[in-house]
């Protein structure tokens, strides 16, 4: 009979051994049919000896290490590619005072706003450099995050590749809730996160990591993780924090921006991020949590669950389930890579689906149409358990980088 377990030692026989878990950290899945590789990927990372217990969300894909919508608690470690490339990638929706029917009307001066108050694509930014006080405080601790400053600096307010997006569309609440009345609403919806600066940190710390622990077996090896009481671990963990910021930084210049230029008013704010590590307590113990492609979703926590170009996004409120770590998922997930995307449909595919959607497209890759997306009501419904439905954001008009650029997501 095949024998699926992690090795006990790697191909350097002479180094330290690898001892997984006597049993493995136990975690809950959520959603049908789940991805074979992703539940693979989760079941290697709870034989971690520091692995605590583990989550896996219904939108769940294949990733670097942990699976995106993988969630894993460790023991005062950090797992860097657990925490995931785009360190602090992260939505933001603004809530705004104009007519829905500007949506439509204003489409082209809506348009050029998007194409002014951002940009899009791998090494994309701004000369001169935006300004936000994230810039004036300390990038020296690090290597890289002293080398990479003056290109976070002019990456500043950009919104990167991949599945990264900005996008007009309408919020309808059926009831009272948020602190605005039950109607429909004109909204802003952002998708980002630390660009080429939290994509250097996570390829640095996570050679650092798997450096350090070169009993791993090769299908354990991205799991390779920092030790937070020794220096490399703290200084990873304040790169992490900085990122955090930083990519928050990012997504107030852009709904800033677009206000300003469009004389509008914010009636909401809402904000969540992903891809990062957290400091917790559950089942008894302090833990780091870590949440790649997953939306925290602790009791009341107001989060928002996109889907794809041209199918809706949810604004939630978590439950705060114990299993899921407080979790839930980060949006839709792929159905299909993005290879297998571009093999499967054309243009015209996605044309036909964004019409009969009434979305209209700017920019965007042929990896990104929403036919490579899971459906966004079975992963709802297979999270009824993690999350509320507060309300339903419809996308309308879309940005996202154009075809010919790689992911950086």
């Amino acid at each position: 009979m095949k024998n699926n377990s992690p090795r006990k030692s790697s191909a350097r026989e002479t180094g330290p051994r690898f001892t997984p878990r006597a049993t493995p950290a136990p975690y809950h899945r959520w959603g049908p049919d789940p991805d074979p590789q992703s539940v693979q990927q989760m079941e290697h990372a709870c034989q971690l000896p520091v692995a605590v217990a583990g989550a896996l969300m219904p939108d769940a894909h294949t990733g670097y290490g942990l699976p995106i919508g993988g969630v894993l608690a460790t023991r005062n470690t950090v797992i860097p590619y657990a925490v995931g490339m785009d360190i602090a990638c992260r939505m933001k929706l603004s809530v705004l005072d104009l007519p829905v029917a500007d949506l439509r009307n204003r489409r082209d001066a809506l348009t050029r706003t998007l194409e002014t108050a951002t940009c899009f694509g791998v090494g994309a930014g701004f000369s001169p450099a935006k300004d936000h006080p994230v810039m004036h405080e300390d990038w020296s601790f690090s290597p890289v995050t002293r080398e990479c400053r003056d290109k976070a600096a002019h990456q500043l307010g950009s919104s990167g590749s991949g599945n990264h997006f900005v996008e007009f569309g309408t919020l309808t609440l059926e009831q009272d809730d948020l602190g605005l009345k039950a109607g429909t609403y004109s909204a802003l919806l952002s998708h980002g996160g630390s660009r080429g600066t939290g994509g250097q940190v996570a390829t640095r710390y996570s050679a650092l990591a798997m450096k350090l622990h070169p009993e791993l077996p090769r299908e354990l090896a991205q799991l390779a993780w920092l030790d937070l009481d020794r220096d490399t671990g703290r200084e990873y963990w304040q790169a992490m924090e900085l990122m955090g910021r930083y990519a928050a930084a990012n997504h107030q210049l852009i709904h800033r921006d677009v206000v300003r230029l469009l004389g509008a008013n914010v009636l909401l704010d809402i904000e969540n991020h992903h891809n990062f590590a957290w400091r917790e307590n559950h089942f008894g113990r302090d833990v780091i949590v870590h949440r790649k492609g997953a939306t925290p979703a602790g009791r009341g926590i107001t989060g928002i669950i996109p889907g794809s170009m041209a199918t809706p996004g949810y604004v939630v409120r978590g439950k705060g389930c114990p299993e899921s770590l407080n979790s839930a998922s980060h949006g839709a997930g792929r159905r299909m890579s993005r290879k297998a995307a571009r093999k499967t449909y054309t243009w015209n595919d996605g044309r036909r689906f964004l019409n009969a959607h009434d979305v209209v497209l700017i920019s965007a890759g042929l990896d990104e149409v929403p036919m490579a997306y899971k459906d966004i009501e079975t992963v709802m419904a297979a999270q009824r358990d993690l999350v509320d439905i507060i309300a339903r954001f419809d996308p309308k008009l879309v940005k996202m980088a154009p075809d010919g650029h790689p992911p950086e997501d």
